[in-house]
């Protein structure tokens, strides 16, 4: 064998090797060598196939005999190669489909007039001895999450004098209008502070670009959680099993160890809410697969997760969803539904104390710039003895 032959067998085996390094390089990044036996769905082998076909074109392509009767297939491998490496992403997302059905808007929700400040039969916790702060003349407007209402609006009734406190849960001092609409309140200048989860990327960019700087003080402590209907008999999974529902891989609840609850219906909140945000802190950087279609429209239901989540179908309670704690089982319960342990532990107050439960987040005072004024003095307030104490009453649980 001539040298130039070596050299061209050695070129070939080092390109064949470099594009079976690169598939598999992007098939670990994303978990499926390691879930291969999770992997339960077509959606879920998508992105696998296109890393082996993608390495076996270049390593056919770089093997064949190259002339003129073998152009042809040259190109067509070439050119599958280069399809499945650009559509890889896609499939990673399993973004296939134009119209999900899985119902993404805000939906119903609870009463939030019910823990509105000032009002007689108000359920926002109180203190048992006067607030050491006060607060009059023009108020810091607050706004926030909807979850995290009946907590700022306690906060709100204790320091704020009332005859200077103006009603109304979208252009009032106190306002809820979700957490997305709330970023964007306080970048624009329509909120002093906010009460929020964390942002999300989109959220952080959007502040940049319009030069905003968000501070983030954390005041109290939340867990994330997973929610299944009442009749299901899964009572917990494991961390990885919600990477590898969410990222697409787990489609079924036979390998979640349910026989018989066919396929999992996975719900998804909307970009920019904060459950949304939450999960994508639990699936750090794993991409979250894309909402996939609903076996029957009729399962949208009421469009609010904590109705969707104990939706039937086939004799079944097959839906996932999630929330925070407090939401899920005081705010906008459904009795029809339960909270699952993860890695072996319920979201319970001792196990969030403790750091057991693993989805457990801090949630903020947010304030574009570093909060001055009357707003600094609330939220030094809130990190106190006081605000600390209503963050308990409301039912979180406290730095």
């Amino acid at each position: 064998m001539t040298a130039k032959k070596i050299l061209l067998y050695a070129a070939r085996a080092a390109g064949s090797l470099a594009a079976c390094a690169l598939a598999f390089a992007a098939l670990w990044r994303y978990e499926y060598p390691q879930q291969l036996t999770q992997i339960d769905n077509l959606v879920g082998m998508i992105p696998l196939a296109f890393g082996l076909l993608f390495a076996g074109c270049i390593c056919a392509l770089l093997w064949i005999p190259h002339g003129r009767r073998t152009a042809a297939l040259a190109v067509c491998l070439a050119a599958i190669s280069l399809l499945a490496a650009a559509l890889f992403p896609l499939a990673v997302r399993g973004n296939w489909w134009i119209d999900y059905g899985n119902g993404s808007g805000e939906g119903a929700g609870p009463d939030l007039t019910l823990y509105s400040p000032f009002e007689e039969d108000t359920l926002a916790a109180t203190l048992e001895e006067e607030a050491a702060l006060h607060l009059a003349g023009e108020l810091p407007v607050l706004d926030g999450a909807t979850a995290l209402y009946p907590l700022y609006a306690a906060f709100a009734q204790a320091v704020y004098e009332e005859e200077d406190y103006a009603a109304g849960l979208t252009e009032g001092t106190v306002r809820c209008t979700n957490t997305a609409n709330a970023y964007e309140a306080v970048v624009s200048g329509e909120a002093d502070i906010i009460f929020v989860a964390g942002p999300s990327e989109k959220q952080k960019q959007a502040a940049a670009d319009a030069g905003a700087e968000l501070v983030l003080t954390p005041i109290g402590r939340e867990a994330f959680v997973f929610i299944v209907g009442k009749s299901n008999p899964v009572g917990g999974l494991s961390y990885q099993q919600i990477r590898n529902i969410y990222s697409g891989k787990t489609a079924h609840w036979r390998t979640l160890g349910w026989e018989e609850g066919g396929s999992v219906i996975a719900f998804q909140r909307p970009e920019g809410s904060g459950s949304q945000s939450g999960l994508q802190r639990v699936m750090g950087d794993m991409p979250i697969v894309a909402p996939q279609p609903l076996p029957d429209k009729s399962l949208v239901g009421s469009n609010s997760l904590m109705q969707q989540v104990s939706v039937w179908w086939k004799g079944v309670q097959p839906a996932l969803g999630y929330s925070y704690r407090y939401y899920a089982q005081t705010m906008y319960a459904n009795p029809d539904t339960k909270l699952l342990a993860i890695d072996g532990y319920s979201p319970t107050e001792e196990n969030i104390r403790s750091g057991d439960y693993p989805f457990v987040n801090n949630f903020y005072a947010v304030t574009n710039g570093e909060p001055t004024g009357k707003a600094k003095q609330l939220i030094d307030w809130i990190c106190g003895q006081q605000g600390q104490e209503l963050i308990v009453k409301t039912g979180y649980t406290p730095l």
